[in-house]
């Protein structure tokens, strides 16, 4: 079958990526998805089965820090465009243990775009598209926003690897002319989402009555971005978004942590029809995490303004429909979750 396109999204099998590989397979039928995942603990091929049969997706296991693996994968597919989402993405993890978010956030950054430099001798129609995170911009007081020229202040080792991979990108543009695409983030939520993460972890200690570990005082606060409005985002600047540019992409959408996880438990007091306020008396204040960030918001105006994107799901609607999928989906929550850190936020 002849494609229009072929595009390599990279970590499509974790959470993000899941949902942007669905996207993408089921609006362009003309194009062909390879994931490339290596499953690690946060990926998971249970997350695509309703499109691992479509004949324009095919999945492939490897190792974005491979560079004989993704310069083989370059020359037999043809690559029009590279997704790069793949990536270690805990911030407790990368205080036990940074190495490997340098291992794959930075090295593997630079396989990719050293394929794509080597095989696209003509950049005309291609596109290296680099997703990170606000968490390189480091932390803002009680007021303020996040734009795309704020200086990066990096606080922990993985805001630091996806800078320094953030800055390698930019480099291959400036240096190489390679056609690049950036995009910051906040924090995501929704379906699928690996259960060391805040919402997830504290919808399955809420349904076994277990302590809702928040840290510290509660009060760090984050924007939240339903995980279908940032894959539409990332559609239409892949597709449209200027060469060379970065993009911050906010659900404005502001939470303290402790006011979100009393919301949540609210919510799932209805959802499981308990009593009012029985889950908040789960909750549990815990020594706060080194290096927290005290506040994250995003300025998307930009993204509004060159492409018209903006939110569509906020607040209280994402929460219960967050909620509602993990209880439906229970069986899921519970194979996912047995390894899974009982501390988790960001």
């Amino acid at each position: 079958m002849a494609f229009e396109k072929t595009l390599l999204i990279t970590g499509g099998a974790g959470f993000i990526g899941s949902h942007l590989v669905r996207l993408m397979v089921n609006k362009y039928p003309g194009y062909h998805i390879v994931n490339l995942d290596k499953l690690t603990y946060a990926g998971n091929l249970e997350n695509l089965r309703d499109v691992e049969g479509s004949p324009n997706y095919t999945f492939v296991k490897g190792d974005i820090t491979d560079a004989e693996q993704i310069q083989q994968l370059f020359a037999r597919y043809g690559f029009d465009g590279v997704i790069h989402l793949a990536a270690e993405s805990h911030v407790d993890r990368s205080i036990a243990n940074p190495m490997s978010f340098i291992e794959t956030n930075i090295v593997g950054a630079v396989v990719l775009l050293n394929a794509a430099r080597f095989h696209w001798k003509n950049p005309e129609g291609k596109r290296f598209y680099h997703i990170s995170t606000d968490e390189v911009y480091g932390s803002l007081g009680e007021t303020g926003y996040f734009t795309e020229k704020t200086p990066y202040d990096p606080r922990s080792p993985y805001s630091a690897s996806k800078a320094s991979s953030d800055h390698l990108v930019r480099a291959y543009y400036h240096t190489y002319g390679l056609p690049v695409v950036i995009s910051n983030c906040s924090n995501n939520y929704g379906p699928y989402q690996f259960p060391e993460k805040l919402l997830p972890l504290m919808i399955h200690n809420i349904r076994h009555n277990k302590p809702l570990p928040v840290y510290g005082d509660g009060q760090n606060t984050r924007d939240w971005l339903w995980v279908e409005d940032h894959t539409a985002a990332i559609d239409l600047i892949y597709h449209k978004g200027r060469t060379g540019e970065t993009y911050n992409i906010g659900g404005n959408n502001e939470w303290k942590n402790i006011s979100l996880v009393q919301e949540l438990c609210d919510i799932m007091d209805g959802l499981l029809g308990r009593p009012a306020g029985a889950s908040r008396q789960l909750i549990t204040f815990v020594k706060d995490r080194p290096g927290h960030d005290r506040r994250y918001a995003i300025d998307a105006s930009k993204l509004k303004n060159e492409l018209g994107w903006e939110p569509t799901v906020q607040a209280t609607e994402g929460l219960r429909r967050t909620a509602q999928w993990y209880l439906d989906n229970a069986a899921w929550l519970e194979r996912v979750a047995s390894g899974a850190y009982h501390v988790a936020h960001d």
